[in-house]
């Protein structure tokens, strides 16, 4: 009988040892033996599926990858050491000098580094379009070079979202593979493949932790593409521990209903707070007012765990802000158990030039919320007072 990925999220392990553990074992070992030479020759020609050493693969990542690989509807994965690695990969392990690259110009601030700084390098050209594209306009800013599309939905810091069955039309018309960064959706909020994306890109360090304290990343999608973007970690580096695979997976067993708690604070966060006096804009996905609103029903189960807003007196109010904070963290994360408060301006993103953030609505008083576990009205108090003082 079929079970729902949820299920398999909390089922699918590594094969029982002889001493009958009901949780899976951890794997904490540099490398494998094997039986004899012609064994060891097999393994090393791919003549089977024996581990080899944990660079290339462990059974406890494994595991976590199939969890992954099982929430998404993907074929394959890869799991990496940390989410840069991840998107890294997703861009090395397939593009090539003379490719070009098109992505959305509201990115994580490494990703932009990585992106306008080192691809370049090896010759792969770049292109950004703005989030509420229309189809013309991807259209006309794809070119005969194209090999790939990249997206967030929603984008890190300022929730904009993004079409994905709009965009994956045009992948698909004019060949191009369709990359969707779903760390701040999640899984569970949202399943970019659904929706025509060829690989999907996690940080698992933020929501899929959820307790701040691993890093990961993983690659899910097409088998093809994803056999490529191995070969490159292979031989590159970018390796998940299988401390924190082990870690990981164990966190995916109860990302159903985490996730569900942050979505339902974050909701009632952004409700409570749209008509602040102190407030000059407010965006949650699923609040109407969001410019995307529509889209976002369409695609996401839940609005996530986000919450930004505008300060009406911009850069001072906001350090203001996050000083007079008594509960909330002040921490460079996301997707924790604990509300974290942040201004992207002067963290995540303060490498982009003031151009770069005004083009991507991050203003000197932009305030990003990762809405916690903790009760709806502790973490509704901190903020308020927090405002009113500021």
């Amino acid at each position: 009988m079929e079970q729902h990925p949820i299920t398999k999220a909390i089922r699918i392990r590594t094969d029982q040892t002889n001493e009958m553990e009901h949780s899976s074992p951890l794997f904490l070992t540099s490398s494998f033996c094997y039986d004899d030479a012609e064994e060891m020759r097999a393994t090393f020609a791919d003549e089977n599926d024996n581990n080899i050493y944990s660079r290339f693969s462990n059974p406890t990542v494994q595991e976590f990858t199939d969890r992954m690989v099982a929430l998404e509807g993907a074929e394959a994965g890869f799991a990496t050491s940390s989410g840069m690695s991840a998107v890294f990969a997703s861009f090395m392990g397939l593009l090539k000098t003379g490719d070009h690259l098109l992505s959305c110009n509201a990115v994580f601030g490494s990703t932009h580094t990585v992106i306008s700084k080192y691809l370049p390098k090896y010759g792969i050209e770049y292109s950004y379009i703005n989030a509420d594209a229309s189809a013309e306009e991807w259209k006309a800013a794809t070119r005969p070079n194209t090999k790939m599309i990249y997206i967030e939905t929603p984008t890190n810091p300022g929730l904009d979202i993004i079409d994905l069955e709009l965009v994956s039309a045009i992948a698909r018309e004019k060949n191009i593979i369709f990359n969707v960064d779903n760390c701040f959706a999640t899984p569970l909020g949202q399943r970019p493949i659904d929706f025509g994306a060829d690989l999907v890109v996690h940080s698992a360090t933020k929501w899929i932790d959820g307790q701040g304290r691993v890093l990961g990343g993983i690659v899910v999608g097409k088998k093809e593409l994803v056999k490529d973007i191995h070969a490159f970690c292979r031989s590159t580096g970018p390796s998940m521990s299988p401390f924190n695979a082990w870690v990981l997976s164990r966190s995916l067993e109860t990302l159903d209903v985490r996730m569900e708690r942050h979505a339902k604070n974050a909701l009632y966060i952004a409700n409570a707070l749209e008509n602040h006096a102190k407030i000059a804009s407010l965006k949650y996905p699923f609040v109407p007012s969001h410019p995307q609103y529509n889209i976002a029903l369409k695609q996401m189960k839940n609005g996530g765990g986000i919450v930004c807003f505008e300060l009406k007196e911009g850069l001072q109010a906001g350090r203001n802000f996050l000083n007079n904070l008594k509960m909330l963290t002040l921490t460079a994360n996301l997707g924790d158990t604990r509300s974290i408060a942040s201004h992207p301006a002067s963290t995540t993103h303060a490498k982009l030039t003031e151009e770069e953030r005004l083009a991507v609505n991050i203003t000197p008083g932009l305030i990003r919320i990762s809405v916690g576990l903790e009760h709806q009205d502790d973490i509704l108090n901190d903020i308020v007072q927090a405002l009113d003082n500021c």
